[in-house]
């Protein structure tokens, strides 16, 4: 099972990003997946979430209109858009792929390594 994160990097205040997440050896499509950032000195936080089955969304207030989760079945591949970026959201962001088993109640929870994204002038 592997989570791989790419995509981070420095860009300049109001600028774009797009981070990759590719997944490998487990049923992506069943799998809730996030996006969650550590700042600096800061606990981890959720920034975007899409749903298993019907694929809702949710984005933390502090992204809303400017970040984007999309995921790619076919690829494995969860993204994440950011748009307008400020300096603020400079973190470590970090891919997240949860379930658990309506059966044993079992937790399925699994992580990439993360990737820095540095938003500076």
């Amino acid at each position: 099972v592997q989570l791989v994160e790419s995509g981070g990097g420095l860009v300049q205040p109001g600028g774009s990003l797009r981070l990759s997440c590719a997944a490998s050896g487990f049923t992506f499509s069943s799998y809730a997946l996030s996006w969650l950032r550590q700042g600096p000195g800061k606990e981890r936080e959720l920034v975007a979430r899409i749903s298993s089955a019907l694929g809702i969304i949710n984005y933390a207030d502090p992204v809303k209109g400017r970040f984007t989760i999309s995921r790619d079945i076919a690829k494995n591949t969860v993204y994440l858009q950011m748009n307008s970026l400020k300096a603020e959201d400079t973190a470590v962001y970090y891919c997240n792929a949860v379930r658990r088993d309506r059966y044993t109640n079992d937790v399925y929870d699994y992580w990439g390594q993360g990737t820095q994204v540095t938003v500076s002038s």
